[in-house]
């Protein structure tokens, strides 16, 4: 199951016209609707799974995934009943597509432990690495980048003797060589490695965030 984003515009488009008119969809037997009822954590949240399994639309746009049979949207609807957002209503909309055929149960539970994913890994690169606002287009770069942020996240969390945040985890090394070398498991000194090659590499995030707010428009 992959999520479908804004960076793919065509697909995003074409996913989202499947799920145009929802009510029409379930009654004629196109769509398939399972919805769940959540209350924790001082809100209450609503998830409204739909799922296409007639995907031919997609056929020029999902063209990249011949093996694709379904679409699925999810409607979260968020209302906070205590604290001092109590009364705060929110409304999202999440589109993914997938090789496996399943019923909209199913795929409710799928999407939703796929978010937990989100939350744990892409949530903490966003937020630690400015992931969003990278604006590397060119060649493979994004892909090559969105690797090397990974392989930095998971060195930084094997790294259990400081408690610091991840985010700061990250600045300590680009400040501390001694740090950056406990991180990469080196036993070899560091003195050979510019200290201004490894600091511009870590704060490269800032960098390209300073690029997007600065920009035009």
């Amino acid at each position: 199951m992959i999520a479908v984003k804004n960076n793919q515009p065509s697909l995003a488009q074409a996913v989202e016209s499947l799920f145009a008119d929802v009510e029409a969809g379930v009654r004629d037997g196109r769509l398939q609707e399972d919805t769940t009822l959540d209350k924790a954590h001082g809100r209450i949240e609503t998830r409204q799974c739909v799922v296409a399994h007639d995907v031919s639309a997609l056929a020029e746009p999902g063209q990249r995934w011949p093996s694709l049979r379904s679409a699925v949207m999810i409607k979260s609807i968020r209302e906070m009943f205590g604290g001092k957002n109590q009364g705060e209503r929110t409304v999202e909309w999440r589109y993914y597509v997938s090789s496996p055929q399943a019923d909209a149960c199913e795929f409710n539970a799928k999407v939703r432990a796929h978010w937990g994913i989100e939350n744990g890994c892409h949530w903490v690169l966003d937020v630690t690495f400015n992931e969003d606002a990278c604006r590397i287009r060119r060649g493979d770069g994004a892909q090559n980048f969105a690797i090397l942020r990974r392989i930095a996240l998971n060195l930084i969390k094997q790294e259990k003797s400081d408690k610091a945040s991840v985010r700061l985890k990250r600045l300590k090394a680009g400040w501390s060589i001694a740090y950056l070398q406990k991180l990469l498991g080196l036993t070899l000194p560091l003195e050979s490695v510019s200290h201004s090659r490894v600091t511009n590499w870590l704060a490269w995030p800032e960098r390209q965030a300073r690029l997007a707010r600065s920009a035009p428009g």
